[in-house]
């Protein structure tokens, strides 16, 4: 088992955090923990976090931090996460990693490591434009990690399709919230000696022994 397993992978879009994750939850029993698939299971469950946020989301406004944090913290105390998990996609602010900090210990529980993959705007631009994604979430690109066959999945043979948030204006925008919002990140885990740095250049099986490093 790793050594470090309580993480939180950081980066900018495109820079390969959900391609490693799924390298590495393949070989080792974490859980995974998105933002975007726990407020649909508390929507659709109807719980009192659930009912709140999508109270925000039906006026058409982003759901406030505490409220995301909650159920993140309620999350973490499930049992899968005993094993360690890989915190993806939150925090995107240090208003939100202290949130988080306060969750964890609720949780009885601390981060090992903050991943962050780091990256030039030039490959994140190639990377995010020349996406495939999967309905059963695996993610291919064009240009770096095509699949075996033509738009069909190596996982589920199912038919690849290109997002429509993957387009070059899109990809610049979100580029810019993350310098923005995101990026302060990186001093915050730094200053409390949680960083850990991949260069996300590098070839996907190079990238992954750097992360494996990392966390043993």
């Amino acid at each position: 088992m790793l050594k470090r397993k309580n993480l939180v992978f950081l980066g900018p879009p495109g820079a390969g955090k959900g391609t490693l994750s799924t390298m590495l939850l393949d070989e080792y029993p974490l859980a995974h923990i998105s933002t975007g698939d726990i407020l649909r299971k508390e929507i659709a469950n109807q719980t009192e976090l659930g009912l709140k946020a999508k109270e925000y989301m039906n006026k058409g406004q982003l759901v406030p931090d505490e409220v995301v944090a909650g159920m993140v913290a309620s999350r973490l105390k499930d049992q899968d996460c005993e094993n360690g998990f890989i915190l993806d996609g939150f925090p995107r602010t240090v208003n939100q990693a202290e949130l988080l900090e306060k969750a964890l210990q609720n949780a009885g529980k601390s981060l090992d490591a903050v991943i962050y993959f780091n990256a030039d705007d030039e490959l994140l631009l190639k990377r995010l434009t020349a996406r495939l994604s999967c309905k059963c979430g695996a993610v291919f690109n064009k240009l770096f990690s095509p699949p075996k066959q033509e738009n069909i999945c190596d996982k589920c043979d199912g038919e690849l399709y290109q997002r429509p948030d993957d387009s070059l204006e899109t990809a610049l925008d979100r580029l810019k919230v993350y310098y923005d919002q995101t990026q302060p990140l990186i001093g915050y885990y730094q200053s409390k000696g949680l960083l850990s740095e991949i260069d996300s250049a590098l070839p996907q099986p190079q990238a992954y022994a750097m992360l494996l490093k990392g966390l043993n």
